[in-house]
């Protein structure tokens, strides 16, 4: 298993993560990770199994780089965490859960156990959190996360958990509000069966009747589907006006295509995690014109901080770093490590104890939003955006505030585009 330990100025912080070489071997098991730290350098450890390969290796991806744009920053120009009156640097050990819940549980308990770190980062997805976390939990070991947003995360009496991300029961709210005001009046559903896409299902079930939207019928499908033409034929008869798939990148690109050679011809398309990613328009190309996604961030919100300035001030580092603008999972895996950041600092401790405590009063404005904890660690701050592709570009129609752009509605059909 390979370990990936990270306290280095970005041009190496970029290979590294990329490459994900082994840099140097677990601290032994009766050795508190600080003994290996020089005496005149006080570090704080964090911890993370985040995907490299397997099924989410590319909002993986995003996560590993989203973590490093704060860690490049605090360490080179921060100059470390402020704990009372001194210093910390920060050292990020990852490993790769390979998409797969049990590796990602064994790989949390070898960083708590074996390599000793202070405090945790989250996976990616709800599918993996949920592992993650439980072993967090058993070690009273805090976990703050920015990429699961499944509701059965937070209902199990957690302590430790924390999410800077708005829960997946509002992911398709704003995208709804918006399309029922444009006289949209039928909805069909298809979610993978597993936990994010089914509180995003569950959730677009509750505000389509809170929009006057009928539920004309619901599909799920299994993990690492390969297919879903029989479901898009389902609802081609149905003759909805809306359809919204609830998945993962991989399965944005399988709808798309399903629509297009099925001739299904919703009047919009709404899918969760892909259309915010700049590569689902060159994955797809022209076919993903009119597509309308939830978004938990874009640079053309209007958030600022003191730590990244503006939200386009922290793509442009983003981009300057990686030679990539960033994903919105990005964005909420640098405001996770931040959170987590400012947390310590209003502590001016390490210790679980207060930095938990600190954690369920913070109350903050980031380049990514709001961040405000309720009693069951979710971020009950932060509303949801929603994007649509427009020419080849993602932009914010929704909430009001945020949008850049007015919503094309209704899309065109399949032979008319």
């Amino acid at each position: 298993m390979q370990k990936l330990l990270l306290r280095l100025p970005y041009l190496l912080i970029a290979t590294l993560v990329v490459a994900a070489c082994s840099l140097a071997p677990p601290a032994p098991v009766d050795e508190p990770n600080t003994a290996a730290a020089a005496d005149t350098e006080k570090i704080i450890y964090l911890g993370a199994a985040v995907s490299e390969t397997g099924k989410f290796s590319r909002e993986g991806k995003d996560t590993r780089q989203g973590y490093g744009v704060w860690l490049d920053w605090v360490n080179n120009e921060y100059g470390g965490i402020k704990v009372g009156d001194e210093r910390y640097k920060v050292e990020l050990i990852m490993y790769d859960d390979e998409g797969d819940p049990d590796t990602a549980a064994r790989l949390v308990e070898k960083l708590i156990n074996e390599d000793r770190v202070d405090f945790l980062l989250g996976p990616y997805s709800s599918f993996l959190t949920q592992s993650a976390s439980a072993i967090a939990e058993k070690y009273d070991k805090i976990m703050i996360e920015g990429n699961g947003a499944a509701e059965p995360l937070f209902e199990r009496g957690f302590q430790n958990l924390f999410a800077v991300l708005t829960p997946a029961v509002n992911y398709t709210r704003s995208a709804l509000q918006l399309l029922s005001a444009q006289g949209a009046r039928t909805v069909v559903i298809a979610y993978e069966d597993t936990a994010f896409p089914t509180s995003v299902a569950d959730g677009a079930q509750r505000w389509a009747e809170e929009y006057g939207l009928e539920v004309l019928g619901i599909e799920t499908y299994p993990v690492n589907v390969a297919d879903v033409s029989g479901i898009m034929s389902k609802f081609k008869e149905l003759e909805p006006d809306i359809f919204i798939g609830g998945g993962h990148f991989n399965d944005a690109v399988l709808f798309i295509r399903a629509a297009k050679e099925l001739d299904f011809n919703p009047k919009a398309m709404v899918i969760t995690v892909g259309p915010s990613n700049p590569k689902l328009i060159e994955e797809v190309g022209a076919d993903s014109e009119y597509v309308i996604g939830p978004t938990q961030w874009e640079a053309s919100m209007s958030y600022a901080d003191e730590y990244f300035g503006t939200a386009a001030e922290y793509a442009a580092r983003y981009e300057n770093l990686w030679g990539e603008p960033p994903t919105y999972q990005a964005a909420e895996s640098t405001a996770t490590a931040l959170a987590l950041h400012i947390a310590i600092e209003q502590a001016a401790s390490i210790d679980t104890d207060a930095v938990r405590t600190s954690l369920r009063n913070l109350d903050v404005v980031t380049f990514y939003g709001p961040i405000n904890f309720d009693e069951k660690g979710r971020n009950a701050a932060k509303p949801m955006g929603a994007i649509q592709i427009q020419n080849g570009e993602i932009l914010v129609v929704a909430p009001t505030n945020a949008a850049v752009s007015e919503l094309n509605y209704p899309a065109p059909a399949w032979k008319d585009r």
